[in-house]
């Protein structure tokens, strides 16, 4: 894993972008300590899948347990339901109190259901930090919580045409820089460009410029069905184990902090996608599977 790090720019936006690094992601791993319960550890919602795409909440559910939080509640339809029960029994699927939500992964906001509508409801007025995935995107206009967007390229375009943009796929992929702040500006909220190279970014604010990340993976093996959903489950789960202090903060702080969380994931999907494949193909369960071990080396401080 790499340990170095550079500044660099994007022209077009005026936008410094820092490579974030090992040590970088190690400060944002929270390791439980004697007095901690499965509640103050942190507790992810989710709202994934769906009858069309259930494996997308088994995939997350998997991740986000594997990161290391202290409980994952999943609400959502039957199948999805029995399908994660069944690899992840530990799993809560009853209402309660999170720490963060996980939504949209698997889900797709033109099929979506009155019942999911409601689920999905439920998680945008609970206020509570968020991870906004693939079919929940559509929802960024209602979000008043601290939000992270998980869009890839082709998302990411139809997200920028509600709020008045036009852009295409090939655009976006060029200029990923660009088009991640171009969002993360529109929506007000930190965005998560997926990738090979992934952007990480929060809203300009004046006086304090932009905080803008990225991550480069190692291999492009993890560009593989379900990988998104992965990744989601990581970030959501980092997000849920350092909610305690992203409460502590004022809005520019929660910004930059979720940046860094958001950041994490995609490093911590990277470098398990890496571990996972040892140089060859993979499927997504194989990245969630070496989760706990680019974790455990976080927590550590270890060097190979």
């Amino acid at each position: 894993m790499t340990t170095d790090a550079h500044d660099t720019s994007d022209t077009t936006t005026g936008s410094p972008w820092r490579d974030w690094t090992e040590l970088d992601a190690a400060r944002c791993v929270v390791v439980p300590g004697a007095a901690d319960d499965k509640y103050s550890r942190g507790v992810l919602g989710m709202v994934t899948g769906s009858a069309e795409f259930p494996g997308a909440a088994v995939l997350g559910a998997e991740a986000a347990v594997r990161t290391g939080l202290g409980m994952v509640r999943y609400l959502g339809p039957g199948r999805p339901s029995r399908l994660v029960l069944q690899a992840r029994p530990e799993v809560v699927t009853m209402a309660g109190r999170v720490q963060a939500w996980l939504l949209g992964s698997g889900m797709d906001a033109s099929t979506r259901s009155a019942a999911a509508a409601q689920l999905l409801d439920h998680a945008l007025d609970d206020g509570a930090p968020l991870v906004v995935d693939a079919g929940a995107l559509d929802l960024s206009d209602r979000i008043s919580a601290p939000a992270v967007l998980t869009p890839h390229a082709g998302e990411l375009v139809t997200l920028l045409k509600a709020y008045g943009t036009e852009v295409d796929r090939s655009a976006v992929a060029g200029h990923p820089e660009h088009w991640a702040a171009v969002a993360a500006d529109a929506t007000g909220h930190v965005v998560l460009l997926k990738g090979r190279l992934t952007h990480v970014c929060a809203p300009a604010r004046n006086g304090r410029g932009r905080v803008a990340v990225r991550v480069e993976a190692p291999s492009s093996w993890a560009a593989t069905a379900g990988s998104g959903d992965v990744l989601g489950g990581i970030v959501g789960a980092i997000v849920a184990t350092n909610a305690s202090a992203l409460a502590e903060l004022d809005d520019a702080g929660i910004a930059e902090r979720l940046v860094a969380l958001a950041a994490t994931g995609a490093y911590v999907h990277a470098w398990a996608a890496e571990r996972a494949s040892d140089k060859g193909p993979i499927a997504a369960l194989d990245i969630a599977h070496a989760v706990p071990r680019v974790i455990a080396r976080l927590a550590s401080g270890t060097r190979d």
